[in-house]
C-alpha cells in the first residue's frame, strides 16, 4: 500500500507539476525611460531598485525592468515611449518634462508616473495636482519661490554679484520657465541678467566664449541636455573662473560650486511607492500629484577654493553636503 500510495502521488505531482507553473502569474514590467545616461542616473535608479525590493518586487522574480536611455537627446523620448508601447509594459517610469510628454502622446492606456516633473499642470502632464486625471501622475520637482533662496546663496559665496549668466534648454519647457523665475528674482535683487539657450551639446562651449566678460557667475538650468554635460559645464566655468549654481547637488558633485534643490534620489525612492500601488491595481487618474518636502544645500569647497572663494562658516553649517 505504501509503495502504490507513493506512486500515485508522484503521477499526480508530475501530471499537476506543469499546472502549477503555469499558475504563477507572469513578471510585472516597467519601462523605465531615463532621461541621461546609465552611469550619469545610477544613484537615482539604485534608489528607486532599492525601494521597489523593500516593497516586494524583485528583478527577475516577480518584476523585469526594462532600461532605456536616452542620453540627453530628445529625439530620443518618442522613439523609447513607441517601443514601451510595443512592449506592453505594465507602467512607465519617466524623469523630466519632455520625456514624460513623449510617453503621454505615444499612449493613454498604460500608467505613466514620473519621478519629478518640472511644471506638470502648466505643461499638460496632469489636469491638476490634487486630481492628476488621465494615465499620468506623480512628483513636480517645480519650486519657483526657492529662486530668491539659490540666488541669495549665490550671493553669500560672491558679495559682489552685480552679473549673472543663465544656461538653459532653448527646447525644455520646465528650462523656459525656470529660466524666467530666475530672471524675475535676479531683477528683484538688482542684478543685470544674460540668458544663453543651448539646442545641443555644441552650444555650450560657443555660450562661454560668448559670456566672457558679461557675467561674474552662471545658473545652470537642471535639464537633461545640461545634466549629461554637467563636467563639461563645470570645467569651463572653472576655466573662466566663474562660479555655478545649480538645483541638483550631481552637478556640484561633478566639479560644480552650489546647489539648492529637492533631494532627487529620494524623490526617485517615493517614485517606488507609485510604481508599487499601480501595479497592486491602483489607477493614476486617483493619485495626487506630490510637491518636494525636502532641500538640499550643497557645497564643493574644492571648487570654491580654486575659484579663490571664501565661504562663510555660516553657510558650511547650513550645508547638508560638504564636498571637499
Amino acid at each position: 500500500m505504501w509503495r502504490i500510495g507513493l506512486g500515485v502521488l508522484f503521477a499526480l505531482a508530475v501530471v499537476f507539476a506543469p499546472l502549477a507553473v503555469e499558475a504563477q502569474p507572469p513578471p510585472k514590467t516597467i519601462g523605465l525611460m531615463g532621461s541621461g545616461t546609465a552611469a550619469a542616473q545610477s544613484q537615482w535608479t539604485a534608489a528607486f531598485v532599492q525601494r521597489l525590493r523593500e516593497l516586494g518586487w524583485s528583478e527577475g522574480r516577480n518584476v523585469a525592468i526594462e532600461y532605456r536611455w536616452a542620453e540627453g537627446r530628445s529625439e530620443r523620448f518618442a522613439e523609447i515611449a513607441a517601443e514601451f508601447v510595443r512592449l506592453k509594459v505594465d507602467v512607465i517610469l519617466t524623469h523630466n518634462t519632455p520625456p514624460t510628454l513623449a510617453a503621454k502622446r505615444a499612449t493613454s492606456q498604460i500608467p505613466i508616473v514620473f519621478a519629478t516633473a518640472g511644471d506638470p499642470v502648466g505643461s499638460g502632464l496632469v489636469a491638476s495636482l490634487a486630481r492628476p486625471g488621465g494615465n499620468v501622475t506623480g512628483q513636480s520637482s517645480q519650486a519657483p519661490d526657492t529662486a530668491g533662496k539659490k540666488l541669495e546663496l549665490l550671493r553669500e559665496l560672491v558679495p559682489d554679484l552685480r552679473r549673472l549668466a543663465i544656461l538653459t534648454d532653448v527646447g525644455n519647457p520646465f528650462a523656459a520657465a525656470d529660466a524666467e523665475e530666475f530672471r524675475k528674482a535676479a531683477r528683484a535683487l538688482g542684478l543685470e541678467v544674460v540668458t544663453f539657450e543651448i539646442r545641443a551639446s555644441g552650444d555650450i562651449d560657443r555660450a562661454f566664449d560668448a559670456l566672457k566678460g558679461r557675467a561674474q557667475a552662471v545658473y545652470v538650468v537642471p535639464v537633461p541636455l545640461l545634466f549629461v554635460n554637467r563636467a563639461r559645464i563645470n570645467s569651463l566655468a572653472l576655466a573662466g573662473r566663474l562660479p555655478t549654481l545649480h538645483g541638483v547637488s550631481e552637478y556640484v558633485e561633478a566639479g560644480g560650486l552650489v546647489s539648492y534643490g529637492p533631494d532627487w534620489p529620494r524623490m526617485w525612492s517615493r517614485a517606488a511607492d507609485f510604481v508599487d500601488k499601480i501595479l497592486r491595481g491602483a489607477k493614476p487618474a486617483d493619485m495626487p500629484v506630490e510637491q518636494p518636502t525636502k532641500f538640499e544645500l550643497v557645497l564643493n569647497m574644492k571648487t570654491a577654493k580654486a575659484l579663490s572663494l571664501t565661504v562663510p562658516h555660516s553657510l558650511l553649517l547650513r550645508a547638508d553636503q560638504v564636498i571637499e
